[in-house]
């Protein structure tokens, strides 16, 4: 497995906290891809990112039948409503 060096590692946090959640995804399963052997769990120290983060982004990369979801993120709707929208009990 090969290491990268410490100011790419950090250079690597910086960037990995400016990406959406979709693309933090497939940054990390990249990532782990390209370091071979232990790159999971290289990239789980280095990205603060959990094994499922990167195994969701590496079979999201890897559906080929699918193509990757394009706009939203989320589906609209979603969160918490504002606190005069909700109802009254």
């Amino acid at each position: 497995m090969k290491k990268y060096d410490a100011e790419l590692e950090y250079q690597m946090r910086n960037f990995f906290e400016t990406l959406s959640e979709k693309d933090k995804r497939h940054y990390a399963a990249i990532e782990a891809r390209k370091v071979g052997y232990g790159g999971q769990l290289y990239m789980e120290r280095i990205l603060g990112c959990s094994a499922r983060t990167i195994q969701r982004g590496q079979a999201e990369l890897a559906s080929n039948d699918k193509p990757l979801p394009e706009g939203r993120i989320r589906h609209p709707g979603g969160g918490r409503k504002p606190f005069d929208k909700k109802k009254s009990v």
